[in-house]
């Protein structure tokens, strides 16, 4: 039973095929799905939820120990980002994590995981942390669809590098690969299109998709037709608000998002255009089409007639002469679905790119930064029918198997033999003949496509004979007697037959050469950039400024795509694979149980073909006779000599051999540079070192102690020795004072008897007779004596947070040249932040031409708590932070008031800081957290703090936007006006955004008639002010976004109803 449920592969008694198998079967049925070979996870997809992956499962895993809990894919993320800290055996260096498995199998899931652990590890409350982890359901939406073998499957390959500084996340990176565009326009059966499309048809108002120009979806051929069910509608729909959401967080504008949408509307527009021969035979659009074809117009933001031209002829410039060639129907619809691919990719490149950019705000690439890259590519795919995206598919898979078997087998093993440790060779299945076969120059089956490619008048049958003539009797290619062009790969996970119907025209890629002109000019900014853009060796897209769109840049367009789709996937592989190389790899292998999808199902048979063709049973025997740790001398003892406490040892074999005596290591070798040692010798030494390091603490703390204390006892001694010479000093100058004075009343008692003469006694003055005290004192003779300010002890209620530190004008005293410098500094951005609110934010936040009862302007946060003292469990206020252009919510928990940071995004969206939604406004913002609690404690707000408070609140800084001067209220309220208001929370901001009062003395020397001119001035300039903040939210909430052509889009799908309601008709006529 022990051997059944061993955590550890590479411990295993008896190693067979029937033994793991055993093993895993056993620990999947008990939902441990996660086992480890030897420093390797084993991961089964359960098709099911699993409580594995809650908060206190991910805290249980941060800098723990790989005994201490079971294996789990948050283990993986923890190693990987202590080792690039350098808290591990080897010292700071890049690493990545490889997930690999076949497609289903359940990469993305874990690419998701790994992505959120790493976030949890590197916390530092920075908004970029929550923006990295919204990338994921961003690009699945853009780049995952429904296959045969996986509903979630990726068709496109993504290399994430997060880069680290001082263990906190500074800026990401995606590197995407091969998007499946011919997707788009063809679907297999039992597949979908991309995720967007049924995400925009379910989740979009009815409003929105009359500006979008979106019908119902059985209307759409790129569709076919395969919706779904009201489940999964509902499905879609709460997608669409996920993906809206993820642009909101990651900094999408919102007029980009508009014309990505109207894009997207416009290709599916297009896939319903279909032609018919004219009497002349030239094509036209059939009747049922115009309104589609006017649609896609609209919808690109192009003329009607110039993309009709498009897809119906080509025209060329020769030796100045303008040459037409007309399309037959096959080509024209050709033409029509080869825009709708380019267009779909170019709108994916520019969200990758776009993300890229928002992910690396202000990033110098002169500072040193740690990296850690999640790869998670497509898996190996055998379908019923295989094309050219499968060939490049695998290929990919071939490359990683290539890298697995290079790091594991080939230079561990090469490493034995070159330093005489004695080794049984292990044999494994070399996939390098396969890769030659893809990759060698020039007769690899790459190369020969692209010769071929570079032929206009080249078939596919062409290029499969090609194949069949330079690889016929070789061992991992099979000629396919068929009189469709087909062949046949052996592949490391199996035979693949290849349809090479399509290979020719999918690696050139080629778009009618009028639409780039015409995209280009296109009135949408959006598809113009998209079109301009430049596309790099690796086929990432790389947008230009609008400004550069002259024929310079469409010359540099040409140059660049010259290169085939094959030339620029095989080097952004390349690119990869250095990256990979020159980091430290951590390897996942997903397992897919079964091919039916269901929970708590192992096929055996499913399963051991990948165990088989993973090498897994090789690898367990590598990872438990071999030696995974190999450093050289020099590094070991550089490492390590800590453990000696010796300082200045040489960095040679004789110090490593002494530092390893004073351990309890066992079954490592040594070679001739270098030591040999099995994957759990790093945990041991990395304990050693954690022993010395806490031992090192505790001396610090006594050393430091024993310091403070020493000076503390100097000190008070020195002050005691300096009272007492004080107290010394000052008795000793009473005493002298009192001898002073007594000998100058001596004297002058001297002198008096010597000069006066003597006088008669004087009486004394009679006692007055006491007087009865009166009933009332007026209060005005009662004047209580004034005394200091005594600071109100602060409550146990209120939560000390970073936010906002205090500055009181004022009330620093006797500050040194630091504490100066560092006061004006946060002065500097308390005004800096004034200036910021009044520019771009004041007209935002008035409604109805008042500041709300929740908005309390800039007070400081013991301000903000002093209103909170006796307020009832939720309520809350926004005020504007003192040291940062944002917001602090205030809230009162039930144990204490808390203060939560908002954010601002790039593109004026709100965010808590630590939510994952952004917010329109302050006001969403509120709305919606009185329904969904506020992570981590899940508080609802539920009634805004007043504004009266015995601690008046600062709005000084805010008192040129005020609305209406208190002094004027009264007056205000009694003459009718259009902008007069009887709300009592208006009137109460009213008094508190009013000027400072005045001394009545000074206000009584004004001239009467000066005072009513002022008056009436203040009361002008407020009533224009009221009236322009009203417009301006107003304005600011009726304004949308709304696609450039919007008028013909409008009109194009009225045509289009009419016409599908014309042919429903005509059947019943």
């Amino acid at each position: 039973m022990a051997v059944r449920t061993q955590e550890d592969l590479a411990t295993l008694s008896e190693l067979d095929e029937k033994s793991l198998l055993e093993s895993l079967s056993n620990r999947f049925q008990q939902n441990h799905i996660y086992t480890y070979i030897g420093d390797i996870l084993v991961a089964i997809n359960p098709f099911k939820y699993l409580p594995l992956y809650e908060k206190t499962v991910s805290e249980k895993y941060k800098c723990h120990e790989k005994g201490d809990l079971p294996p789990h894919i948050f283990a993986v993320a923890d190693r990987a980002y202590q080792s690039m800290l350098g808290r591990l055996a080897t010292g700071p260096r890049n690493q990545c994590i490889v997930i690999s498995g076949e497609s289903g199998a359940g990469k993305t899931e874990s690419t998701k995981l790994l992505l959120r652990q790493i976030m949890e590890l590197c916390k530092a409350n920075s908004q970029l942390e929550q923006q990295i982890l919204q990338v994921n359901p961003l690009l699945e939406a853009f780049g995952n669809a429904q296959t045969v073998m996986n509903d979630n499957s990726s068709r496109f390959g993504k290399y994430i590098q997060l880069r680290f500084q001082n263990s906190s996340v500074k800026s990401a990176k995606i590197n995407e690969y091969l998007l499946e565009k011919s997707r788009v326009v063809h679907q297999d059966e039992g597949e979908r299109n991309f995720h967007i499309f049924y995400c925009m048809l379910a989740g979009i108002s009815a409003e929105d998709k009359e500006m979008y120009g979106l019908l119902d979806p059985d209307l759409y051929r790129y569709i076919n037709g395969k919706y779904g069910s009201p489940e999964m509608v509902n499905k879609w729909s709460t997608k669409y608000n996920e993906v809206c959401n993820a642009m909101d967080m990651v900094g999408f504008e919102e007029q980009e998002q508009v014309d990505m949408k109207t894009i997207l509307a416009g290709i599916l527009s297009l896939g319903n255009i279909k032609f018919e021969p004219q009497e002349t035979g030239i094509l036209k659009a059939t009747e049922q089409s115009n309104g589609w074809l006017k649609a896609a117009a609209g919808q690109f933001g192009v003329q009607e007639e110039e993309l009709v031209k498009c897809l119906i002829c080509t025209t060329s410039v020769t030796r100045g002469e303008s040459i037409k060639r007309n399309h037959s129907q096959q080509q024209a619809e050709d033409a029509r679905d080869s825009i709708a691919k380019v267009a779909y990719g170019r709108v994916f490149g520019w969200i990758v790119s776009k993300i890229n950019e928002l992910l690396a705000p202000n990033v110098d690439l002169n500072e040193e930064h740690q990296e850690i890259g999640i790869l998670d590519i497509f898996g190996f795919e055998n379908f019923a029918v295989n094309r050219y995206e499968q060939l490049c598919i695998n290929l990919a898979n071939e490359q990683l198997q290539y890298f697995f078997n290079h790091h594991i087998f080939l230079m561990e093993q090469k490493e034995y033999k070159e330093e005489g440790i004695k080794w049984e060779t292990i044999t494994f299945k070399d996939n390098k003949p396969i890769l030659d076969l893809f990759l060698a120059k020039p007769f690899g089956i790459f190369s020969l496509l692209d010769e071929q490619s570079a032929f206009p008048k080249a078939t596919d049958t062409n290029f499969v004979d090609k194949l069949n003539s330079n690889f016929k009797g070789k061992p991992h290619f099979e000629i396919v007697r068929s009189h469709n062009p087909m062949f046949t790969v052996v592949h490391y996970a199996g035979k693949v037959q290849y349809n090479a119907s399509g290979f020719l025209e999918k690696n050139r890629d080629t778009i009618p050469a009028n639409i780039r002109g015409l995209f280009i000019n296109s009135v949408t900014p959006l598809l113009s950039v998209l079109f301009a853009a430049t596309i790099s060796r690796t086929g990432t897209l790389m947008p230009q400024r609008r400004a550069k769109l002259s024929q310079a840049v469409e010359d540099n367009f040409n140059s660049t795509r010259k290169q085939s789709v094959g030339a620029q996937f095989k080097h952004s592989l390349t690119v990869l694979m250095e990256k990979m190389f020159a980091a430290n790899p951590h390897f996942i292998r997903c397992i897919k149980p079964n091919a039916s999808k269901q929970p708590d199902l192992l096929d055996s048979k499913v399963v051991m073909d990948q165990l088989r063709y993973n090498g897994l049973l090789e690898t367990i025997r590598i990872r438990r006779d071999g030696f995974s740790w190999r450093p050289s001398f020099e590094e070991f003892a550089q490492r390590y000599r800590i453990l000696l406490i010796k300082p200045d040892i040489p960095l040679n074999k004789e110090s490593c051999l002494c530092i390893l005596n004073n351990t309890d290591l066992k079954d490592w070798k040594c070679g001739s540079t270098r030591f040999f040692f099995k994957y759990w010798h790093q945990e041991q030494l990395a304990k050693c070192i954690d022993r010395l390091g806490k031992a090192a603490t505790v001396i610090q703390k006594m050393y430091r102690g024993f310091c403070c204390k020493k000076k503390y006892v100097a000190l008070v001694a020195e002050m005691r020795l300096r009272r007492e010479q004080e107290m010394r000093q000052l008795k000793q100058e009473q005493e002298e004072e009192e001898k002073r004075r007594q000998l100058e009343i001596e004297q002058l008692e001297m002198e008096q008897e010597n000069q006066s003469p003597p006088t008669a006694p004087v009486p004394f003055p009679r006692k007055r007779k006491p007087q009865p005290r009166p009933r009332s004192i007026p209060a005005e003779t009662l004047q209580p004596r004034l005394l200091p300010p005594v600071p109100r002890p602060r409550s146990k209620l209120l939560e000390a947070t970073p936010f906002d530190n205090d500055l009181e004008n004022g009330t620093v005293l006797h500050m040194n040249a630091q504490e100066e410098a560092e006061a004006k500094q946060r002065w500097n951005k308390r005004c800096n932040t004034i200036r910021w609110f009044k520019e771009t934010q004041a007209r935002k936040v008035v409604r109805n031409g008042a500041f709300p009862n929740w908005f309390h302007g800039m007070i400081t946060r013991r301000q903000a708590e002093d209103l909170m003292t006796d307020k009832s469990l939720g309520c809350f206020l926004i005020r504007v932070s003192e040291s940062r252009e944002g917001y602090t919510l205030t809230f009162r928990g039930k144990d204490r008031c808390r203060h939560y940071m908002i954010e601002m995004q790039t593109n004026g969206k709100y965010v808590i800081l630590g939510e994952a939604r952004a917010h329109p406004s302050l006001l969403d913002l509120i709305e919606y957290h009185k329904k969904v609690g506020i992570l981590p404690f899940l508080e609802l707000l539920t009634v805004p703090c007043g504004q009266r408070s015995n601690v008046e609140p600062d709005y000084e800084e805010l008192k040129n936007l005020m609305l209406i001067p208190s002094s004027l209220a009264a007056e205000e309220d009694s003459e009718p006006s259009e902008h007069s208001s009887s709300d009592p929370v208006h009137l109460e901001l009213l008094k508190l955004f009013a000027p400072l009062d005045q001394n009545q003395t000074m206000e009584r020397q004004v001239p009467p008639v000066l005072k009513r001119i002022s008056e009436k001035k203040l009361k002008t300039e407020a009533k224009e002010s009221q009236r322009n903040c009203s417009e301006d939210h107003e304005e600011s909430s009726n304004r949308r976004h709304f696609p450039r052509l919007y008028p013909s889009i409008r009109l194009a799908m009225r045509e289009i109803q009419q016409v599908q309601q014309h042919f429903s008709e005509c059947p019943k006529d």
